[in-house]
Order: C-alpha cells, then structure tokens, then sequence
C-alpha cells in the first residue's frame, strides 16, 4: 500500500506553531503505508511556505511543498490529487481536527471500497453555533437538492481515494473545473459534495466511518461568504444534472 497524504495550507502560521506539521511528519516517517506527504499552499501570505521551505521540508524527507496562485481549498485538494504518485489518496485538513492516527479506521476499509470518508458527531462539540447552523443548513439543502446516497456527512476534512478513482471524478468535476479568484479564505465546502456526487453517480463505492473530531478555532471559516458560496454551488451542481452536462458513466 503506497498512500499520498495531501495537506491544503492557506495561512496555517498558527497551526504550524501548535506542532500539526510535526505530529503528521512523526507518524508518517516511519510508516510504510505513506511514501510521500503533499503540502499545497494556496497562495498563503503568512510566514507558513518560509517555515515549511526552511525547516520540515529538511526535517521530513517525504515532504514536499508544491505552491499555487490563491484559488482556495478546493483547487490545492485537486492539485494534490493529481501530483499524487501513491495508490491512494488521503485527505486531511491541516489543523487536524481529526487526528492523523484516525486514517487506520479508513485504511482498514479501503479494499473494499473506491472512498472511504471520515465522519463526524452530528453534534459537532466544540463547534460555535454560527458553524453548527452552516453545518445544518449545507446538510438540509444539499439533501433536498442533490441528494448523495448512503453519505451524511460529506464536509469532513478527512478522505481516503483510490487514486485512480479520484482522477477519473476530477476530471468530470463542471462547478470546479476552472480555477476561480478569490479572496481571503475559501473553504470550497461545494467541493465535496461535487465529489461525492459525481462518484456517487458512477457507481463507486463508498464507506462513511465515524472518527475522532473536535473542534479548532480557525480564521478560514467566515459564515455568510461560505453560506452563500455553498449554496451557489449546490443550485450549480443541481442544474448541471438537470440539463446533462456532466458526463458520467459507470465504473
């Protein structure tokens, strides 16, 4: 098993400075599961490419930084997938929310199925309210609008794909296939459910397992700007359905 691990960084200083890059580079050093570590910075104008480029690109040799323009979560995700060069790709968000220790309870499942999601508490502890209304309402509208079988909770920061399956759903992806401008922190919460749906309409299978969760405070989240993009891209992901614009055949 030959897994890439692939980390998203927008302005993650913070984070860094709390040891993230540390915990993921000491559990995937010595496991032979993770041959590469792929960080993807979305254009971060914080010290955190400096910090990676000047001390853990050196400390962790399967770190490797790879830099894009600032188009938000969603294009460094697929940046790393398609760079990836493991069997599988694992997903995780940088403040590790969900601890890397959890990936175990998706590898021990990923034989048997092509993804294999990480899932959270509905109850989501430690989340301010503000979070847990986005939380509800993405949940209800997406629901009602697309739907995605078998899948409850499809914002986890924390996936596990086989790699060849991951690249066949992107390059079907309509609402995020061209990279976008954008300002501040974007958390893409649209990209996901795209993900999900598009496999989902191809038949893949897909396995929701619980993990760990807790909940980190972070300045990437701003509750109207990601409210209004998320439901922007469900009405986009509905229409592109509705008028067969995807091209998706079976597995």
């Amino acid at each position: 098993m030959k897994i890439s691990l692939i980390i998203p960084c927008y302005n993650e200083q913070l984070n860094i400075q709390k040891g993230v890059l540390d915990k993921i580079g000491n559990f995937t050093l010595t496991n032979p599961k993770f041959n590469e570590v792929i960080i993807i910075d979305d254009g971060s104008t914080d010290s955190s490419k400096e910090v990676i480029k000047t001390k853990y690109l050196k400390l962790f040799p399967k770190f490797r930084l790879i830099e894009n323009s600032h188009q938000g979560k969603a294009f460094a995700v697929i940046t790393g997938i398609k760079k990836a060069k493991g069997d599988f790709v694992l997903f995780s968000d940088m403040d590790l929310a969900t601890p890397i220790e959890e990936s175990e309870k998706l590898i021990e499942n990923i034989d048997r199925f092509d993804i294999v999601i990480g899932s959270r508490s509905k109850n989501r502890e430690g989340a301010p309210l503000s979070r847990k209304i986005l939380a509800y309402l993405a949940i209800l509208v997406r629901s009602i609008a697309i739907g995605i079988k078998g899948v409850k909770d499809t914002q986890c920061g924390f996936k596990l794909f086989k790699t060849k399956v991951a690249k066949e759903i992107i390059e079907k992806l309509l609402v995020f296939q061209k990279k976008r401008k954008t300002k501040g922190s974007s958390v893409s919460a649209g990209f996901d459910m795209e993900f999900l749906f598009i496999a989902s309409k191809m038949g893949c299978k897909i396995k929701e397992v619980p993990v760990v969760w807790r909940h980190v405070e972070t300045k990437n989240v701003n509750f109207i700007k990601d409210a209004l993009e998320t439901l922007e891209d469900i009405a986009r992901i509905k229409y592109y359905y509705l008028t067969n614009k995807y091209e998706i055949g079976k597995k």
